[in-house]
């Protein structure tokens, strides 16, 4: 989420007719259509966000700027050339970093937070100690896991660390309650 995406189109020989048609999870079909004889680019219910990428001596390629969860989807280049007709197709999977927060409840108990995380994250606690997660799915395809502290670590110390684990990064967090 918020980084840029470059998808390239592959192909041989010369092209005469480019195509992105891109489905995403979430809205209606997206086509971005380029006729180089008379260059001349088209689009079709495509975000602003999306745009063609032509670069001298480069493969035409498709640039998502900001990217978002609604970008998810599959992506498909479809290339009429001198060569024959070429097709590329990608599968875009946006990863959304969970945002964390770490707390004492009302009971004194260590509570850890990894809140809006795609796909969710996966939470452990050093030293190790019983605890009870939870899972919240919301309606943008994020998920957040809660998950609380239930019984006392035998060292001694009240000092509890949250361990986060998403493919966006690692984090910990150290609380004592």
């Amino acid at each position: 989420v918020g980084n840029s995406s470059v998808l390239t189109c592959h192909f041989k020989g010369n092209a005469t007719v480019l195509t992105w048609k891109i489905t995403p999870k979430v809205g209606g079909l997206c086509t971005l259509g380029y006729r180089t004889d008379t260059d001349m680019a088209d689009r079709k219910n495509c975000s602003d966000n999306i745009n063609w990428k032509l670069r001298a001596g480069l493969a035409p390629a498709l640039e998502i700027q900001q990217v978002g969860i609604a970008q998810e989807g599959n992506y498909l280049c479809e290339v009429a050339s001198t060569d024959g007709n070429f097709r590329t197709t990608y599968h875009l999977t946006v990863l959304a970093p969970p945002r964390l927060s770490h707390y004492c409840d009302e009971q004194g108990s260590a509570v850890c937070e990894a809140a809006a995380g795609k796909p969710p994250a996966q939470l452990s606690w050093l030293p190790e100690s019983s605890s009870s997660a939870e899972e919240k799915c919301h309606d943008n395809g994020t998920v957040t896991v809660l998950s609380k502290l239930t019984a006392c670590g035998t060292n001694g110390s009240n000092v509890t660390t949250c361990m986060v684990s998403h493919p966006a990064g690692n984090w910990s967090q150290s609380i004592a309650c």
